[in-house]
Protein backbone atom coordinates (compact mmCIF):
# COMPACT_ATOMS: atom_id res chain seq x y z
CA UNK A 1 0.00 0.00 0.00
CA UNK A 2 1.32 3.25 -1.31
CA UNK A 3 0.87 6.31 1.08
CA UNK A 4 2.16 9.80 0.05
CA UNK A 5 3.67 9.89 4.00
CA UNK A 6 5.35 7.63 5.79
CA UNK A 7 3.00 6.60 8.41
CA UNK A 8 3.49 5.97 11.77
CA UNK A 9 1.10 4.37 14.53
CA UNK A 10 1.30 4.51 17.97
CA UNK A 11 -0.35 2.97 20.35
CA UNK A 12 -1.09 4.19 23.77
CA UNK A 13 -1.15 8.02 24.80
CA UNK A 14 1.17 6.93 28.43
CA UNK A 15 3.69 8.66 28.99
CA UNK A 16 5.73 6.70 26.71
CA UNK A 17 3.78 7.18 23.48
CA UNK A 18 2.56 10.50 23.86
CA UNK A 19 5.84 11.47 23.61
CA UNK A 20 6.49 10.03 20.44
CA UNK A 21 3.77 11.82 19.25
CA UNK A 22 5.05 15.30 20.76
CA UNK A 23 8.67 14.73 19.38
CA UNK A 24 7.24 13.75 15.49
CA UNK A 25 4.66 16.31 15.41
CA UNK A 26 4.86 18.93 12.37
CA UNK A 27 7.35 16.63 10.25
CA UNK A 28 7.04 14.71 7.08
CA UNK A 29 5.73 11.60 8.96
CA UNK A 30 1.85 10.84 8.66
CA UNK A 31 1.02 10.12 12.54
CA UNK A 32 -1.63 8.34 14.17
CA UNK A 33 -2.02 8.34 18.18
CA UNK A 34 -4.31 5.11 19.30
CA UNK A 35 -5.83 4.66 22.83
CA UNK A 36 -8.78 3.38 24.10
CA UNK A 37 -9.52 6.25 26.52
CA UNK A 38 -9.90 10.26 25.02
CA UNK A 39 -7.60 11.94 27.85
CA UNK A 40 -3.49 11.41 28.69
CA UNK A 41 -3.18 10.31 32.40
CA UNK A 42 -0.62 11.00 34.96
CA UNK A 43 -0.91 8.05 37.10
CA UNK A 44 1.80 8.49 39.46
CA UNK A 45 -1.40 10.68 41.22
CA UNK A 46 -4.07 8.38 40.51
CA UNK A 47 -3.77 7.07 44.73
CA UNK A 48 -5.02 10.99 45.20
CA UNK A 49 -8.30 11.08 43.48
CA UNK A 50 -8.72 7.49 44.89
CA UNK A 51 -8.34 8.92 48.46
CA UNK A 52 -10.43 12.14 47.79
CA UNK A 53 -7.12 14.89 47.59
CA UNK A 54 -7.84 15.30 43.84
CA UNK A 55 -10.37 15.52 41.29
CA UNK A 56 -9.94 13.60 37.56
CA UNK A 57 -9.49 16.53 36.14
CA UNK A 58 -6.22 17.64 37.86
CA UNK A 59 -4.23 14.64 36.87
CA UNK A 60 -5.61 13.89 33.14
CA UNK A 61 -6.13 16.31 30.16
CA UNK A 62 -7.70 15.66 26.48
CA UNK A 63 -4.98 14.08 24.39
CA UNK A 64 -6.59 16.22 21.00
CA UNK A 65 -5.76 19.39 23.70
CA UNK A 66 -2.09 18.34 23.84
CA UNK A 67 -1.36 17.53 20.16
CA UNK A 68 -4.08 20.25 18.73
CA UNK A 69 -1.04 22.11 16.76
CA UNK A 70 0.10 19.17 15.50
CA UNK A 71 -0.95 19.42 11.51
CA UNK A 72 0.15 15.55 11.15
CA UNK A 73 -1.70 14.04 14.03
CA UNK A 74 -4.74 12.29 13.97
CA UNK A 75 -6.07 11.09 17.26
CA UNK A 76 -8.12 7.65 17.42
CA UNK A 77 -10.06 6.65 20.30
CA UNK A 78 -10.40 2.96 19.42
CA UNK A 79 -8.72 -0.53 21.23
CA UNK A 80 -5.97 -2.43 19.18
CA UNK A 81 -7.29 -6.17 19.39
CA UNK A 82 -4.32 -7.56 17.25
CA UNK A 83 -0.89 -7.21 15.03
CA UNK A 84 0.23 -8.01 12.10
CA UNK A 85 4.15 -8.11 11.79
CA UNK A 86 4.43 -9.65 8.57
CA UNK A 87 1.41 -7.71 6.83
CA UNK A 88 2.36 -4.27 8.55
CA UNK A 89 -1.31 -4.37 9.91
CA UNK A 90 -2.91 -2.98 13.33
CA UNK A 91 -6.50 -4.40 13.72
CA UNK A 92 -8.88 -2.15 15.78
CA UNK A 93 -12.62 -3.15 17.04
CA UNK A 94 -13.66 -1.56 13.67
CA UNK A 95 -11.14 -1.77 11.24
CA UNK A 96 -7.27 -2.23 9.94
CA UNK A 97 -4.85 0.46 9.43
CA UNK A 98 -1.25 0.29 7.33
CA UNK A 99 1.86 1.25 8.92
CA UNK A 100 5.57 2.16 7.88
CA UNK A 101 6.63 2.24 11.80
CA UNK A 102 4.82 1.30 14.47
CA UNK A 103 4.99 2.06 18.26
CA UNK A 104 3.79 0.20 20.84
CA UNK A 105 2.85 1.89 24.22
CA UNK A 106 -0.05 0.21 25.78
CA UNK A 107 1.26 0.58 29.32
CA UNK A 108 0.45 -2.17 32.10
CA UNK A 109 -2.65 -4.38 33.68
CA UNK A 110 -3.53 -5.57 37.25
CA UNK A 111 -1.82 -8.81 37.64
CA UNK A 112 -3.81 -11.17 40.19
CA UNK A 113 -1.00 -14.08 39.54
CA UNK A 114 -3.55 -16.29 38.13
CA UNK A 115 -6.29 -15.50 40.02
CA UNK A 116 -8.00 -13.06 38.02
CA UNK A 117 -11.42 -13.76 40.13
CA UNK A 118 -9.75 -11.47 42.55
CA UNK A 119 -10.12 -7.97 40.70
CA UNK A 120 -14.15 -8.27 41.64
CA UNK A 121 -13.44 -7.75 45.35
CA UNK A 122 -10.07 -6.11 44.89
CA UNK A 123 -9.65 -3.48 42.38
CA UNK A 124 -6.32 -2.06 41.69
CA UNK A 125 -5.23 1.47 40.67
CA UNK A 126 -4.74 1.85 37.10
CA UNK A 127 -7.44 4.53 34.88
CA UNK A 128 -9.69 7.02 36.16
CA UNK A 129 -12.16 4.65 36.54
CA UNK A 130 -10.43 2.33 39.12
CA UNK A 131 -9.68 5.56 41.17
CA UNK A 132 -13.13 6.46 41.21
CA UNK A 133 -14.45 3.58 42.38
CA UNK A 134 -12.17 3.11 44.94
CA UNK A 135 -12.76 6.25 46.02
CA UNK A 136 -16.39 5.96 46.40
CA UNK A 137 -16.35 2.71 47.98
CA UNK A 138 -14.03 4.79 50.54
CA UNK A 139 -16.57 7.69 50.99
CA UNK A 140 -19.83 5.26 51.25
CA UNK A 141 -18.01 3.33 53.81
CA UNK A 142 -17.70 5.66 56.53
CA UNK A 143 -21.98 6.75 55.55
CA UNK A 144 -22.65 2.90 56.31
CA UNK A 145 -20.41 2.67 59.38
CA UNK A 146 -22.41 5.34 60.73
CA UNK A 147 -25.41 3.79 60.23
CA UNK A 148 -24.59 0.48 61.91
CA UNK A 149 -22.28 2.24 64.77
CA UNK A 150 -22.03 -0.25 67.78
CA UNK A 151 -22.79 -3.34 65.87
CA UNK A 152 -20.39 -5.96 64.43
CA UNK A 153 -21.04 -5.04 61.14
CA UNK A 154 -19.28 -1.39 61.97
CA UNK A 155 -16.18 -3.06 61.65
CA UNK A 156 -15.98 -3.99 58.39
CA UNK A 157 -16.67 -0.50 56.53
CA UNK A 158 -13.71 0.96 59.17
CA UNK A 159 -11.17 -1.50 57.76
CA UNK A 160 -8.99 -0.75 54.97
CA UNK A 161 -6.86 -3.54 53.45
CA UNK A 162 -3.61 -2.46 51.01
CA UNK A 163 -2.25 -5.83 49.11
CA UNK A 164 1.04 -4.74 48.16
CA UNK A 165 3.79 -3.11 49.62
CA UNK A 166 5.23 -0.89 46.78
CA UNK A 167 4.69 2.75 45.90
CA UNK A 168 1.45 2.51 45.32
CA UNK A 169 0.45 0.57 48.58
CA UNK A 170 2.04 2.73 50.39
CA UNK A 171 0.94 5.87 49.31
CA UNK A 172 -2.26 4.68 49.05
CA UNK A 173 -2.10 3.18 53.17
CA UNK A 174 -0.84 6.50 54.14
CA UNK A 175 -3.33 8.41 52.42
CA UNK A 176 -5.96 5.97 53.59
CA UNK A 177 -5.05 6.92 57.06
CA UNK A 178 -4.83 10.49 56.96
CA UNK A 179 -8.10 10.99 55.55
CA UNK A 180 -10.37 8.63 57.51
CA UNK A 181 -8.84 9.61 60.98
CA UNK A 182 -7.99 13.54 60.28
CA UNK A 183 -10.85 14.44 57.48
CA UNK A 184 -13.65 11.93 58.05
CA UNK A 185 -13.76 11.94 61.89
CA UNK A 186 -14.98 15.44 62.18
CA UNK A 187 -17.70 15.00 59.88
CA UNK A 188 -18.86 11.91 61.88
CA UNK A 189 -18.38 12.33 65.35
CA UNK A 190 -20.11 9.36 66.26
CA UNK A 191 -17.04 7.02 64.67
CA UNK A 192 -13.82 7.22 66.55
CA UNK A 193 -10.12 7.25 65.62
CA UNK A 194 -10.02 3.52 67.53
CA UNK A 195 -12.58 1.99 65.11
CA UNK A 196 -10.47 2.63 62.02
CA UNK A 197 -7.98 0.32 60.69
CA UNK A 198 -5.58 0.49 58.19
CA UNK A 199 -3.78 -3.06 57.09
CA UNK A 200 -0.84 -2.97 54.38
CA UNK A 201 -0.37 -6.37 53.48
CA UNK A 202 3.33 -7.54 51.82
CA UNK A 203 4.42 -10.76 51.31
CA UNK A 204 8.24 -10.22 51.38
CA UNK A 205 10.29 -8.58 54.41
CA UNK A 206 10.13 -5.00 53.37
CA UNK A 207 8.48 -1.85 52.25
CA UNK A 208 9.70 -0.44 49.12
CA UNK A 209 11.67 -3.56 48.06
CA UNK A 210 13.86 -1.26 45.71
CA UNK A 211 14.80 1.11 48.00
CA UNK A 212 17.49 0.82 50.88
CA UNK A 213 17.53 -0.59 53.76
CA UNK A 214 17.30 2.82 56.03
CA UNK A 215 14.26 4.54 53.27
CA UNK A 216 12.39 1.39 53.86
CA UNK A 217 12.25 1.36 58.04
CA UNK A 218 11.56 4.84 57.54
CA UNK A 219 8.72 4.04 55.73
CA UNK A 220 7.17 1.96 57.60
CA UNK A 221 7.73 3.11 60.92
CA UNK A 222 6.16 7.04 59.36
CA UNK A 223 2.68 4.62 58.37
CA UNK A 224 2.99 3.19 61.92
CA UNK A 225 2.80 6.63 63.11
CA UNK A 226 -0.28 7.13 60.69
CA UNK A 227 -2.08 4.05 62.57
CA UNK A 228 -1.04 1.83 59.58
CA UNK A 229 -0.87 -1.53 60.50
CA UNK A 230 2.08 -3.41 58.58
CA UNK A 231 2.01 -7.34 57.78
CA UNK A 232 5.22 -8.64 56.80
CA UNK A 233 5.38 -11.59 54.74
CA UNK A 234 2.10 -12.44 54.84
CA UNK A 235 0.88 -13.95 51.00
CA UNK A 236 -2.95 -13.31 50.32
CA UNK A 237 -4.16 -16.54 50.08
CA UNK A 238 -7.66 -15.78 48.70
CA UNK A 239 -9.94 -13.16 48.61
CA UNK A 240 -14.23 -12.90 48.89
CA UNK A 241 -16.62 -9.91 48.75
CA UNK A 242 -15.68 -8.98 52.17
CA UNK A 243 -12.90 -11.08 53.28
CA UNK A 244 -8.91 -11.64 52.64
CA UNK A 245 -7.49 -14.78 53.82
CA UNK A 246 -3.82 -15.04 53.82
CA UNK A 247 -1.08 -17.82 55.34
CA UNK A 248 -1.79 -16.29 58.77
CA UNK A 249 -5.32 -14.27 59.24
CA UNK A 250 -8.47 -13.71 58.21
CA UNK A 251 -9.26 -10.11 57.90
CA UNK A 252 -13.04 -8.76 57.07
CA UNK A 253 -13.52 -5.79 55.07
CA UNK A 254 -15.14 -4.08 52.80
CA UNK A 255 -12.60 -2.18 51.47
CA UNK A 256 -9.77 -4.16 49.92
CA UNK A 257 -7.52 -2.55 47.22
CA UNK A 258 -4.86 -4.29 45.27
CA UNK A 259 -1.48 -3.15 44.64
CA UNK A 260 0.64 -6.13 44.60
CA UNK A 261 1.68 -6.75 40.83
CA UNK A 262 1.22 -6.05 37.22
CA UNK A 263 1.65 -7.71 33.93
CA UNK A 264 2.28 -6.46 30.34
CA UNK A 265 -0.87 -5.90 27.98
CA UNK A 266 -1.95 -8.95 26.67
CA UNK A 267 -2.07 -7.21 22.97
CA UNK A 268 1.84 -8.58 22.91
CA UNK A 269 0.60 -12.23 22.97
CA UNK A 270 -0.84 -11.21 19.21
CA UNK A 271 2.98 -10.42 18.32
CA UNK A 272 4.12 -13.91 18.00
CA UNK A 273 7.71 -12.84 19.73
CA UNK A 274 9.46 -13.89 22.72
CA UNK A 275 8.21 -12.45 25.90
CA UNK A 276 9.45 -12.33 29.69
CA UNK A 277 7.76 -14.13 32.39
CA UNK A 278 6.10 -10.46 33.00
CA UNK A 279 4.80 -10.76 29.48
CA UNK A 280 6.80 -8.19 28.53
CA UNK A 281 8.25 -8.04 24.89
CA UNK A 282 11.71 -8.72 24.79
CA UNK A 283 13.35 -5.85 22.30
CA UNK A 284 16.67 -5.25 20.88
CA UNK A 285 18.91 -2.52 23.11
CA UNK A 286 17.41 -0.10 20.36
CA UNK A 287 13.65 -0.64 21.43
CA UNK A 288 13.37 -2.35 17.95
CA UNK A 289 11.53 -6.09 17.70
CA UNK A 290 13.88 -8.19 16.93
CA UNK A 291 13.41 -9.41 13.04
CA UNK A 292 11.21 -6.21 12.66
CA UNK A 293 13.43 -2.78 12.92
CA UNK A 294 10.08 -0.86 12.21
CA UNK A 295 8.45 -1.57 15.19
CA UNK A 296 9.51 -0.55 18.52
CA UNK A 297 7.61 -1.58 21.76
CA UNK A 298 8.78 1.34 25.03
CA UNK A 299 7.39 1.78 28.32
CA UNK A 300 5.87 -1.01 30.91
CA UNK A 301 5.83 -2.91 27.70
CA UNK A 302 9.30 -3.72 27.13
CA UNK A 303 12.44 -5.73 28.82
CA UNK A 304 15.09 -3.56 28.70
CA UNK A 305 18.33 -3.86 30.49
CA UNK A 306 20.25 -1.55 31.81
CA UNK A 307 24.26 -1.10 32.09
CA UNK A 308 23.94 -3.74 35.24
CA UNK A 309 21.94 -6.44 32.92
CA UNK A 310 18.84 -5.28 35.11
CA UNK A 311 15.55 -4.79 33.74
CA UNK A 312 14.48 -1.24 33.56
CA UNK A 313 11.78 -0.37 36.16
CA UNK A 314 8.09 0.30 34.68
CA UNK A 315 8.04 3.83 36.23
CA UNK A 316 7.31 7.19 33.92
CA UNK A 317 10.79 8.51 33.54
CA UNK A 318 11.58 5.20 31.86
CA UNK A 319 8.99 6.03 29.20
CA UNK A 320 9.70 8.96 28.85
CA UNK A 321 13.29 8.55 28.04
CA UNK A 322 12.31 6.03 25.56
CA UNK A 323 9.63 7.83 23.69
CA UNK A 324 11.76 10.26 23.17
CA UNK A 325 14.69 8.19 21.99
CA UNK A 326 12.50 6.01 19.79
CA UNK A 327 11.22 9.45 18.08
CA UNK A 328 14.59 10.77 17.03
CA UNK A 329 15.28 7.31 15.80
CA UNK A 330 12.30 7.36 13.43
CA UNK A 331 12.89 11.04 12.30
CA UNK A 332 16.68 10.59 11.72
CA UNK A 333 16.15 7.85 9.53
CA UNK A 334 19.18 6.19 11.11
CA UNK A 335 20.22 2.85 9.38
CA UNK A 336 19.45 -0.34 11.46
CA UNK A 337 22.81 -1.23 11.55
CA UNK A 338 23.90 2.06 12.91
CA UNK A 339 21.69 2.73 15.55
CA UNK A 340 22.25 4.11 18.89
CA UNK A 341 21.61 1.63 22.30
CA UNK A 342 19.09 3.13 24.61
CA UNK A 343 20.84 4.06 28.02
CA UNK A 344 18.39 5.35 30.46
CA UNK A 345 19.17 8.38 32.60
CA UNK A 346 18.15 7.45 36.42
CA UNK A 347 17.32 10.71 37.98
CA UNK A 348 16.13 8.34 40.61
CA UNK A 349 13.16 7.43 42.80
CA UNK A 350 10.72 8.51 45.13
CA UNK A 351 7.43 8.23 46.85
CA UNK A 352 5.30 9.90 49.32
CA UNK A 353 3.57 8.26 52.50
CA UNK A 354 1.77 11.17 54.32
CA UNK A 355 1.61 14.81 54.26
CA UNK A 356 5.19 16.30 54.83
CA UNK A 357 6.56 12.69 54.43
CA UNK A 358 8.70 10.83 51.70
CA UNK A 359 11.36 9.01 50.66
CA UNK A 360 13.69 9.44 48.03
CA UNK A 361 16.79 8.11 46.04
CA UNK A 362 18.20 10.24 44.04
CA UNK A 363 22.00 9.11 42.64
CA UNK A 364 23.94 8.56 46.11
CA UNK A 365 21.55 10.66 47.88
CA UNK A 366 18.79 9.06 50.48
CA UNK A 367 16.49 11.53 51.56
CA UNK A 368 13.64 11.15 54.17
CA UNK A 369 11.07 13.73 55.60
CA UNK A 370 9.67 16.84 55.11
CA UNK A 371 12.28 17.70 52.31
CA UNK A 372 11.75 14.79 50.02
CA UNK A 373 7.94 15.26 50.14
CA UNK A 374 8.44 19.06 49.25
CA UNK A 375 10.77 17.31 46.31
CA UNK A 376 7.86 14.91 46.03
CA UNK A 377 5.65 17.59 45.16
CA UNK A 378 7.76 19.86 42.91
CA UNK A 379 8.46 17.00 40.69
CA UNK A 380 5.17 15.81 40.24
CA UNK A 381 3.78 19.29 39.49
CA UNK A 382 6.55 19.76 36.91
CA UNK A 383 5.81 17.06 34.65
CA UNK A 384 2.14 17.58 35.08
CA UNK A 385 1.69 18.54 30.97
CA UNK A 386 -1.06 21.09 31.03
CA UNK A 387 -0.42 24.83 33.18
CA UNK A 388 -3.97 24.71 34.63
CA UNK A 389 -3.49 21.35 36.01
CA UNK A 390 -0.04 22.12 37.90
CA UNK A 391 -1.21 25.36 39.38
CA UNK A 392 -4.47 23.95 40.19
CA UNK A 393 -2.98 20.66 42.07
CA UNK A 394 -0.31 23.20 44.12
CA UNK A 395 -3.47 25.09 45.23
CA UNK A 396 -5.21 21.61 46.43
CA UNK A 397 -2.02 20.60 48.17
CA UNK A 398 -1.37 23.79 49.53
CA UNK A 399 -4.96 23.71 50.96
CA UNK A 400 -4.57 20.30 52.12
CA UNK A 401 -1.40 20.91 54.05
CA UNK A 402 -3.50 23.96 55.80
CA UNK A 403 -6.68 22.25 56.99
CA UNK A 404 -6.19 18.76 56.28
CA UNK A 405 -9.27 19.54 54.33
CA UNK A 406 -9.21 17.40 50.47
CA UNK A 407 -11.69 18.74 47.70
CA UNK A 408 -13.16 16.29 46.31
CA UNK A 409 -15.52 14.05 48.72
CA UNK A 410 -18.38 13.87 46.66
CA UNK A 411 -20.26 10.15 46.05
CA UNK A 412 -21.71 11.11 42.38
CA UNK A 413 -22.85 7.14 42.32
CA UNK A 414 -22.48 4.08 44.32
CA UNK A 415 -22.77 1.15 42.28
CA UNK A 416 -22.52 -1.04 45.30
CA UNK A 417 -25.50 -0.41 46.72
CA UNK A 418 -26.69 -2.13 44.09
CA UNK A 419 -24.06 -5.29 44.14
CA UNK A 420 -24.10 -6.22 47.57
CA UNK A 421 -25.75 -5.53 51.45
CA UNK A 422 -26.09 -2.20 53.07
CA UNK A 423 -27.32 -0.88 56.45
CA UNK A 424 -30.63 -0.71 54.96
CA UNK A 425 -31.27 -4.57 53.95
CA UNK A 426 -28.63 -6.38 56.15
CA UNK A 427 -29.17 -7.51 59.52
CA UNK A 428 -28.10 -5.60 62.71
Amino acid sequence: MHLSKPRVIIIGAGFGGLNVAKNLRNTKYEIILIDKSNHHLFQPLLYQVATSALSPGDIAIPIRTVLRKAQNIQVIMNEVLSIELQKKIVHLTDGSLYYDYLVIAPGSQHSYFGNDHWQHYAPGLKSLSDALTIREKILTSFEFAERVYGTQNMYKYLTFVIVGGGPTGVELAGAIAEIGRKTMLADFPVLKDEDIRVLLIEAGSKLLASYSENLSKYTEEALKKLGVEVLFNEKVIDIYQSKVITNKREIISNNIIWAAGNSASKLLITLGVELDKYGRAIVKNDLSLPGHPEVFVIGDAACVYDQSNLPLPAIAPVAIQQGKFVANIIKSKVPTYNRPAFKYNDKGMMATIGRAKAVAMIKKFKIAGFFAWVLWSFVHIFFLIDFRNRFKVMLEWIWYYITYKPGARIIVYNKYQHKEKTPLNESV
